[in-house]
């Protein structure tokens, strides 16, 4: 992309000098006289100064339009990522407290089996004194 602009930029230049440079040519070997010429050289002029005033219009709509567009388009992506990050949040906080949850069982049920087993040694232990 960055190629391309370049690429357009020059063309610009060069079809801007090659205008005033061709004009300029133009004037100087027509046959007229000096008064003449010098009318028609500050015409040119003039007409040279109108468009690059066009050209400067078109360019700042142009750049004011790319910076609306990049302002919406990072907006979005701050909204997405905003929303992205809380869905995340979300399901790490739900599977932490799912896996909490599983460990708090499974410890439940490790003690109560270690308690039973434990008087059942202990009664062994009993009846055979």
């Amino acid at each position: 992309m960055s190629e391309n602009n370049i690429n357009m930029k020059d063309f610009v230049i060069g079809t801007f000098v090659g205008t005033i440079v061709g004009a300029s040519i133009a004037l100087v070997f027509a046959p007229k006289s000096g008064k003449e010429l010098r009318g028609d050289i500050n015409e040119g002029a003039q007409q040279v100064k109108n468009r690059a005033g066009d050209w400067k219009e078109i360019a700042q709509e142009k750049s004011s339009d790319w910076k609306d567009k990049a302002f919406t388009t990072s907006v979005e992506f701050k909204k997405r990522a905003m929303d992205t990050t809380s869905n995340i949040t979300k399901n790490v906080s739900q599977k932490t407290q799912d896996l909490t949850k599983k460990t708090q069982d499974l410890t439940k049920s490790i003690s109560t089996k270690f308690n039973n087993e434990d008087k059942t040694l202990v009664e062994a232990a009993d009846s055979e004194k």
